[in-house]
């Protein structure tokens, strides 16, 4: 179903439903569902504007080529800003495209893709980044949606947070944090949620965070999906603070992950409905987050 068909669906269903992310192998037991109806509506400190007469660029920056080694993964996608790669939809959607060409002359031609970086940072010591997204699923594509460091910055000893990824069109969400290099397994987090219905729904991700005066080693995170909260973490100390981190949006083109495989000729499109920076969890705020972490079944993610 194209991704034009699911607006009216969501608008229907999203609130009305919170849906199953689908059960790894022996999944743990999760804390139940939070009330249907919020005591009141979070404060909102951001929402980026997504109409067509609004510049990409108004927010967001547009990184561009191809980076150092397939910006570092062996990535075969040369980033651009042209709006062909990255638009605002009539409906209020933002479309983050990748289009895939096997037959072009040139590596540039043949694989093109957005990075779009926010000049908005987190900002704050305490608050949820909130996003609704369909992602693309297929061989050699890898979408995502996460956090780096405001530039300059030295990765991955800073900080790297992964919110909503999914590689080779495997239907698995990876939840991630990462503040040491691949050679370093206990300097990273990493859990796997299975969504089998991911390729043809709009799914909802938040990450929730306090650390107070943003101080290293100190603060807590919750990733949740479609209202779950699936991965919790400590904040590792000599990691930059979480609110200078920026919020990414990409689509990636085969890479390490993706195990040599290559895209079919096509788009593969990764459709934002709605995306912000909230006050607290829309479902139970801040005495959720603390009834979630303290939940034994809510695990910390595991080593490489």
């Amino acid at each position: 179903m194209p991704w034009k068909d699911h607006l009216h669906r969501f608008k229907q269903e999203l609130n009305h439903r919170v849906a199953e992310p689908g059960a790894a192998a022996q999944p743990p037991p999760v804390p139940p569902h939070p009330p249907a109806i919020p005591p009141r509506p979070p404060a909102v400190h951001w929402k980026p504007q997504f109409y067509p007469n609004v510049p990409i660029n108004l927010e967001w920056d547009a990184k561009l080529g191809n980076g150092p080694d397939g910006w570092g993964n062996q990535e075969l996608q040369h980033y651009t800003a042209e709006p062909q790669n990255a638009f605002h939809t009539p409906e209020g959607l933002l479309v983050v495209r990748a289009l895939a060409n096997n037959s072009a002359p040139s590596p540039e031609q043949r694989y093109t893709s957005a990075r779009l970086v926010s000049r908005q940072t987190l900002a704050r010591d305490k608050g949820v980044l909130s996003a609704t997204i369909l992602s693309p699923c297929a061989e050699g594509i890898w979408p995502a949606f996460w956090l780096l460091p405001r530039e300059p910055f030295s990765w991955p000893t800073d900080g790297e947070i992964d919110i909503a990824e999914t590689w080779n069109g495997d239907h698995e969400n990876r939840s991630c944090l990462h503040w040491g290099h691949h050679h370093e397994p206990q300097k990273h987090r990493v859990l796997g949620t299975r969504i089998p219905d991911m390729h043809s729904r709009p799914v909802r991700y938040d990450f929730a965070w306090e650390q107070p005066n943003g101080v290293p080693g100190q603060g807590r995170m919750i990733w949740y999906i479609d209202g779950r909260p699936v991965m919790k973490c400590q904040v590792p100390s000599g990691t930059r603070p979480l609110r200078d981190m920026n919020i990414l949006l990409n689509v990636a083109v085969g890479g390490n992950v993706c195990g040599g495989k290559v895209p079919r000729d096509g788009y593969y499109d990764m459709v934002i409905y709605n995306l912000s920076i909230v006050s607290e969890l829309e479902y139970g705020g801040w005495p959720r987050f603390e009834q979630d972490w303290h939940h034994p079944s809510v695990p910390g993610g595991n080593t490489y």
